[in-house]
C-alpha cells in the first residue's frame, strides 16, 4: 500500500508469533502440535457440577475446540474473544442483548446489507431506534442520546473509511458504545480496540479461515460486562460454532499473516492497473493516493485490504470482465485463496450496474496482473 504521508505514525506491526504458538509454548512431551478436534457434546461431570473440577460439562456452554480457537483469536485481537457460527451470528450477539426499546443505534447505510436486514426485522419491531448513516458521515454525526455506534470500515462494497479514534472519542463522551466490524482488514491490517472501539466483530468465514470451507465469526472486547452479556446470549440462544468449523478456522488462522500479505500486495497492484487502464471507468481502493479518506487511511490502516471496487461502463462490460478472467471465480464473499468477483448491484447494493467488487486471493501477483491486463486490453479494443 502506498498511502500519502501520514500526519501521525501508523500503528505498529502486531506480533503474529503468539497466534501461532499459543499452544506450542505449553505442550508436554508427546502432545500433537496441531490442535486436535474434539467433537463431544457431553463430558464427565461427577457429583456437584460446581465443585467437580470438570473444565467442560456440556458443549452448548463450552467446548475444547472452541477454547483453542478463542485463545488464538484473543492473541490476535489482544482481547478476550468468543467464537460464533458466522459473522452475522457474532453481530447479532452484540446488537440483540445490548439494545433495548428506546435505545438509539447508528448503523452504516453503505455497509453489509444483512446488518440492515437484521435491524429492520428484529431491532425496529422491539422499539430500538435505528438510524442509517453513510460511513463517510459518521465522524460528523451528532451522537447525543445514542446507545451504540456500529462501524464498518472500510465499508463494503464502496471501501469508504471512517476515523475510528475520532468516532470513539465522541461516542464515549456521549455515553455510547462503539462496535467495529473489522472483517475486511482483520487485526493485522487495523486494530480498532487500540483506536478506542469497545467491541470488534468479524466474519471469520472470510480471511481468518481463508479457505472458503467454513462459516464462523468472533466477538472481541476488553469490557467484561459486555463480554459476559454476549456470552450469555450465545449460551442461551445456542448460537454456537460446530467443533469441525472451529477446527478448520483455527487451522486457517495460522496462515492468515502470509495469505493476507499476498492478497493485499496483489490488490494494490490490481488497483493501480485498474486506475491506469482506459477500459475502467473508476476504481476505489484505500491504498490509492486519490482515495477520498486517504488521511484516515494513512494513520489508521496498516494494509489496504483484499477488496478492490472497480466500475465499468455498463453491466455487460462488467460481466464480460468477470467471465473472461481465467484466474477469477464468479462468486460472493471474500477472503479465500481464490480471487473472486461479482457485480454487487445484483444483490441490491446502491451501486451502478457496472460496479464490480474484486476479492483478491492468493494467486501469484504477476500471474493475476498478466491475466487482468489481457482481459482489460481486450475490453478496450
Amino acid at each position: 500500500m502506498t498511502p500519502p504521508e501520514p500526519t501521525t505514525p501508523p500503528p505498529a506491526v502486531p506480533a503474529f508469533a503468539p497466534v501461532l504458538h499459543h499452544r506450542t509454548e505449553h505442550l508436554t512431551p508427546g502432545e500433537p502440535i496441531a490442535a486436535p478436534m474434539v467433537s463431544a457434546s457431553t463430558f464427565a461431570v461427577p457429583g456437584d457440577p460446581t465443585t467437580s473440577g470438570a473444565a467442560y460439562q456440556y458443549a452448548r456452554w463450552d467446548q475444547p475446540t472452541w477454547t483453542v480457537l478463542e485463545q488464538s483469536l484473543a492473541a490476535l485481537e489482544g482481547a478476550p474473544t468468543l467464537a460464533f457460527p458466522s459473522g452475522m451470528g457474532a453481530i447479532a450477539a452484540v446488537l440483540m442483548p445490548l439494545l433495548s426499546a428506546g435505545d438509539r443505534v447508528l448503523l452504516p447505510s453503505d455497509g453489509y446489507g444483512a446488518v440492515r436486514q437484521l435491524a429492520d426485522a428484529f431491532l425496529t419491531p422491539r422499539g430500538v431506534q435505528v438510524e442509517y448513516v453513510p460511513t463517510s458521515e459518521v465522524a460528523f454525526r451528532d451522537l447525543a442520546g445514542v446507545r451504540l455506534v456500529h462501524l464498518e470500515t472500510p465499508s463494503n462494497p464502496g471501501l469508504r473509511v471512517c476515523d475510528v479514534a475520532a468516532v470513539a472519542e465522541r461516542a464515549h463522551a456521549a455515553g455510547a458504545l462503539v462496535v467495529v466490524d473489522n472483517t475486511t482488514l482483520t487485526a493485522l491490517g487495523q486494530r480498532p480496540l487500540e483506536l478506542g472501539a469497545d467491541v470488534v466483530v468479524s466474519s471469520d468465514t472470510k480471511a481468518v479461515n481463508g479457505h472458503s470451507d467454513a462459516l464462523g465469526g468472533h466477538v472481541s472486547t476488553r469490557d467484561e460486562a459486555v463480554l459476559e452479556r454476549v456470552r450469555q446470549w450465545r449460551t442461551l440462544v445456542g448460537g454456537i460454532p460446530g467443533a469441525h468449523e472451529a477446527w478448520l478456522i483455527h487451522r486457517g488462522l495460522e496462515t492468515l499473516e502470509v495469505r493476507l500479505s499476498r492478497m493485499c500486495t496483489s490488490a494494490q497492484a490490481l488497483a493501480e492497473l485498474f486506475a491506469s487502464h482506459p477500459a475502467v471507468e473508476s476504481v476505489a481502493y484505500p491504498g490509492l493516493p486519490d482515495h477520498p479518506d486517504r488521511d484516515v487511511v494513512a494513520h489508521q490502516m496498516r494494509l489496504g485490504g483484499p477488496l478492490v471496487a472497480v466500475t465499468f461502463a455498463d453491466e455487460a462490460t462488467a460481466e464480460r470482465f468477470i467471465a473472461d478472467m481465467r484466474w477469477m471465480v464468479p462468486a460472493t464473499s471474500f477472503g479465500g485463496t481464490h480471487t473472486s468477483a461479482e457485480r454487487r448491484a445484483r444483490w441490491g447494493d446502491d451501486v451502478t450496474p457496472g460496479f464490480v467488487r474484486v476479492a483478491v486471493g492468493c494467486e501469484p501477483t504477476e500471474e493475476l496482473l498478466t491475466e487482468a491486463r489481457r482481459v482489460l486490453d481486450a475490453l478496450a479494443a
